[in-house]
């Protein structure tokens, strides 16, 4: 799976679980599918690529893009299991596999994961980005420790949780309508899980990443 497009695809499935498309099975235009994930067309592009190399999708030349069986199916699966699962189950899921990831990321991280984290932690804090856009780039961070952990099946296991947890959060209210301020408290979490990475430390990776996920949520019962 691209790395760069993953974030979209998970923002991209939560969407469509949630939507209610016609009897056809036909998106949304490009314009309107990217504005709702605050992404740009390009790399919404790309995310459905992935899905319809995966038969998940199908296109008509001047009639637009729509699902498939096979993916129709397979979006039911993750919107089933959000509806089933509680907010306690999600926090207590992502809490056995994140924090593993981060301490695998602080000991398997490459350069090229290293700067990608990096990156990730420079896009989360542009200026003048919308909630969805920052959610966006938080997806982008969350996935590239997810990543750099080196493991195929706890990655596998990241993003399908990943998926649950958009599809479940997706229309939970903002406390502004702009995207997060400066002291946002996850920015300065996100700094220490990459620093504990960097620095080769696997027990403060695991630990900043618990605390994190474990803030979040608390943040998210309160609002």
């Amino acid at each position: 799976m691209d790395s760069d497009a993953a974030p979209v695809l998970t923002l991209l499935q939560a969407y469509l679980a949630r939507t209610r498309l016609p009897a056809d099975g036909r998106l949304p235009p490009e314009r309107v599918l990217a504005g709702a994930l605050g992404t740009s067309r390009g790399e919404l592009r790309k995310a459905l690529a992935m899905m319809e190399a995966d038969g998940q999708l199908w296109r008509h030349v001047g009639k637009g893009t729509f699902l498939g069986s096979r993916p129709l199916a397979a979006i039911d699966d993750v919107a089933a299991l959000a509806t089933g699962a509680t907010a306690s189950d999600l926090v207590r899921a992502r809490l056995v596999v994140e924090p593993e990831l981060a301490a695998l990321a602080a000991l398997h991280a490459g350069p090229a994961h290293i700067a990608a984290l990096s990156e990730a932690l420079r896009a989360s804090r542009r200026p003048g980005q919308t909630w969805r856009g920052y959610e966006l780039q938080d997806a982008r961070l969350h996935r590239a420790v997810a990543l750099a952990g080196g493991n195929p099946l706890l990655l596998f296991l990241y993003d399908h949780l990943a998926a649950i947890r958009r599809v479940m959060t997706w229309d939970r209210p903002r406390s502004a309508e702009e995207g997060p301020p400066a002291d946002h408290p996850s920015f300065a979490e996100h700094d220490r899980i990459v620093a504990a990475i960097t620095a080769r430390d696997p027990a403060a990776a695991r630990h900043e990443m618990a605390g994190h996920v474990a803030a979040v949520h608390a943040a998210m019962a309160l609002a």
